[in-house]
């Protein structure tokens, strides 16, 4: 599939919608949120206008996924919004899909961003041939503890303002903490970082060049399961797939499995190359904090079996690993839709305009 429409930049002083399609941070945390649509003010020169979803309760939002859908059509059909700006992801956004105008979406193309659960709007997104942005939320990126990553900050202001990305190249540092949003005082504080890695590269060795689909695995999971809005399998020969495992920290056997499925659904092999993210490796919940040598053995055995399924399906095509978009910080919205080239070569991954 090769007719896609990039919607057009954002301008400096552009209202932008602000919303959650996906879920929510309780009332607890709207100092989040507030510090959030702040520096869009501030740092990007952005208008940010809150829809009905953007401030409402998350359990409300769960009992109303008609009323998310009705705000992604108002950030898309209202002329007035230059972009769209979900605050978080979830877990069931799929529910939002039944509800959503499709020819709508394609008819108004707005500039979305979002990720984690929100990879269910990206890939309806796509099915019309419309781009999005997988990143640039506002309670994670632009509310991020302390001062934003100065990367965050370049690539969320192409992603805005510009055609393309360009060239995606390696962060100085990464880190996967978790943010205390009990204590207002804690967004002072930034999270505890490492060197990156730099990104690691497996597979084929041949360039490759193609449209990215995906986002994160266990959404995508879902969506298979549920038979809910799928591609014409042909229409991702040539493209490239993209993935990335939440906070949620599954198990090296359950990516495996996930992508096994791809492959015996046909899938896996119409890809040209695959894009990982770097991988969460921490969470939320205090029983699954782990040391340093815990996490980073975490990470080599997610590698290891995502580069041995692919091998099976796949084998020439190239893989890259730790790319920055995802749960791990800082991070650049990379284009669902968009045009990607990764040459093994150079090891470069590059999104042209």
């Amino acid at each position: 599939m090769d007719e896609f429409t990039t919607p057009p930049p954002v301008e400096r002083g552009d209202r932008v919608a602000v919303l959650a399609p996906a879920s929510n941070a309780p009332e607890s945390a709207r100092h989040v949120y507030e510090l959030g649509v702040e520096r869009m003010r501030e740092r990007f020169d952005l208008a940010p206008v809150g829809l009905e979803t953007a401030t409402a309760d998350p359990g409300w939002l769960a009992e109303n996924p008609d009323a998310r859908a009705a705000d992604v059509h108002e950030a898309f059909e209202n002329p007035d919004y230059a972009a769209a700006i979900a605050n978080i992801g979830g877990h069931d956004q799929i529910r939002v899909l039944e509800h959503l105008d499709r020819g709508l979406l394609a008819d108004h193309p707005t500039r979305f961003f979002g990720w984690s659960d929100n990879t269910h709007l990206a890939l309806t997104l796509w099915n019309r041939g419309v781009v999005s942005y997988y990143g640039g939320s506002t309670l994670l990126e632009y509310a991020m503890d302390g001062e934003l990553f100065d990367y965050t900050v370049d690539y969320l202001e192409r992603a805005l303002f510009e055609d393309s990305l360009g060239e995606l190249r390696e962060p100085e540092v990464t880190t996967d903490e978790t943010g205390d949003w009990d204590d207002p005082e804690g967004l002072e504080t930034p999270r505890e970082t490492e060197r990156h890695p730099g990104f690691t590269w497996a597979g084929g060795d041949e360039f490759a060049a193609g449209r990215v689909w995906g986002g994160c695995l266990g959404s995508i999971r879902g969506r298979l399961l549920a038979d809910r809005d799928l591609p014409d399998p042909a229409a991702l020969d040539g493209a490239v797939l993209a993935i990335e495992t939440s906070e949620l920290l599954p198990h090296p056997s359950d990516v495996a499995g996930a992508l096994q499925a791809l492959g015996e659904r046909g899938w896996l092999g119409r890809f040209d190359a695959v894009l990982v993210g770097r991988p969460a490796a921490r969470s939320h919940d205090p029983l699954y904090q782990r040391d340093a040598d815990w996490r980073a053995a975490f990470r080599e055995r997610q590698r290891e079996s995502i580069a041995d399924t692919v091998a099976r399906y796949n084998p020439e095509a190239p893989v890259v690993f730790d790319l920055p978009f995802g749960h791990t910080y800082p991070t650049a919205p990379i284009p669902i839709g968009g045009r990607v080239e990764i040459d093994p070569g150079t090891e470069t991954v590059r999104f042209p305009a």
